[in-house]
């Protein structure tokens, strides 16, 4: 996955891979402040061209990780990333089910 820049554009809920200047995958989350703050993810997208090249899981490392620098803990809604965190538990460390049950309840109150 040589010349990908992982970015987080955190007023957008975004991270983002980013080749030649472009936006060839990313990772949709928001900010979970109740019951307590987590980083949730809710969509992973990379586009078709720039498939079957890591990017997913590039996208899916860094967010736990930038989820370890920010001190809180992931709750994954997105099919992707739970996928993911269950083929790495070394880096993803497991979702509080309290906490995904108020990422789901955030998502249906439409905030």
């Amino acid at each position: 996955m040589s010349g990908v820049e992982i970015r987080d554009d955190r007023a957008g809920g975004r991270l983002e891979a980013v080749a030649g200047g472009e936006v060839v995958g990313h990772i949709e989350y928001f900010v979970l402040d109740s019951p307590a703050r987590a980083l949730v993810p809710v969509h992973t997208i990379v586009e078709p061209a720039h498939e079957g090249k890591g990017i997913a899981g590039s996208l899916a490392r860094e967010l736990y990780a930038l989820a370890g620098r920010d001190g809180v803990p992931v709750a994954p809604l997105c099919p992707y990333v739970v996928a993911w965190a269950e083929r790495h538990p070394d880096e993803a460390p497991a979702a509080d089910p309290a906490l995904v049950a108020a990422a789901k309840e955030w998502l249906r109150a439409g905030r």
